[in-house]
């Protein structure tokens, strides 16, 4: 899961036989019923449900453009309908295929996210702008700040000129729902957003972080953010719960275990996983339509196994290096529109 085909290429892993990285899930593996239904939750405090996995965008392009939409529909056809995405995905190409996903009467059976990188109103204004486009779409359920990973991300946000401002101005002119933010690097700068939010008068909608079976263990977001968010009332979405592949990679568990893991946080409103091609989707939605949580005692077991690979956030590199960092890589996009 979470695009472990590609992620377990980027990152090195060795193939197993049949040419097939581990955690490739063949097509047809997981039988899917015609009526089968993903479980869903309530989204925070927003009155929205939405299935307990979502599809994460940036896998999209991965696959053929038609496979893409396949993945994407099929999805919703079995109540998978939280989607994922992000204006910088692929140059853009991530929003303009989901936005061909969603033609056809499709857009009504999704709650449809995406993430914003710019910092500043103008920037922020017109990005949103552009993702409508692509999506083809009049309006997001749901628009999210995206790499709030620096110190000074929450003080620019919320300036005079933010981009806070932007989003709400869209919010009051029905281009968007609900507003939110998201991150990888460091729970303190998650707390930090939270509490300026609090500070402004500003109530969050919904909050992205890491929620996997290492991150208990180093720089945690499960221990340090999840409580402070649930207590707020705002929306959990967990990310990366197989840390981009890497902890396939480690070798410590297997993506079913990890997924359920994530899945099993309490209070979490949802787990995001990429899909990149249907044998993928097919674990998810078998998930989805299957799951229940872990015990304490399966959760005990777990842990006890993944801590020492933990230590130091090595497979956790979203953490500890920038190779995930878009918004570091491309800083334009914190105050521009151009890809």
């Amino acid at each position: 899961m979470g695009g472990i085909m590609a992620a377990a290429r980027r990152s090195g892993a060795k193939e197993q036989p049949g040419g097939m990285p581990p955690g490739d899930v063949p097509k047809g593996k997981y039988k899917i019923a015609s009526d089968a239904r993903a479980q869903q939750r309530e989204l925070g405090k927003t009155g929205a449900r939405v299935s307990i996995l979502g599809v994460g965008g940036y896998h999209l392009g991965i696959p053929s453009e038609k496979e893409a939409i396949r993945i994407v529909r099929r999805a919703l056809d079995h109540g998978m309908n939280f989607l994922d995405n992000c204006w910088d995905y692929n140059d853009g190409e991530s929003e303009r295929r989901m936005g061909k996903a969603l033609r056809d009467g499709y857009r009504e059976k999704a709650f449809l996210m995406t993430k914003l990188d710019g910092r500043t109103a103008q920037s922020a204004s017109e990005q949103l702008d552009q993702s409508l486009q692509r999506l083809q779409t009049e309006r997001i359920d749901l628009v999210q700040i995206h790499e709030v990973i620096r110190d000074d991300d929450p003080e620019r946000s919320f300036a005079k000129g933010g981009c806070i401002e932007a989003l709400v101005a869209a919010r009051q002119a029905g281009k968007l729902r609900f507003i939110g933010f998201t991150g990888h690097k460091d729970p303190r700068i998650h707390r930090h957003m939270i509490e300026t939010a609090r500070k402004q008068g500003f109530h969050f909608d919904t909050v992205q972080l890491p929620l996997n079976v290492l991150d208990v263990h180093y720089r945690s977001f499960e221990k340090e953010v999840v409580p402070l968010a649930i207590s707020e009332g705002i929306g959990v979405l967990g990310m990366k719960p197989l840390a981009a592949g890497l902890i396939l990679q480690s070798g410590v568990a297997g993506a079913e275990e990890c997924l359920r893991y994530a899945m099993s946080v309490p209070g979490i409103s949802l787990t995001i996983t990429g899909c990149d091609s249907e044998g993928v989707l097919e674990q998810a939605l078998w998930l989805s339509v299957n799951f229940t949580p872990m015990s304490a005692a399966e959760k005990e077991k777990l842990l006890a196994r993944t801590a020492p690979a933990a230590q130091g956030g090595k497979w956790e590199k979203f953490k500890t290096s920038q190779m995930f960092d878009g918004t570091e890589q491309h800083k334009r996009w914190l105050t521009s529109a151009e890809l």
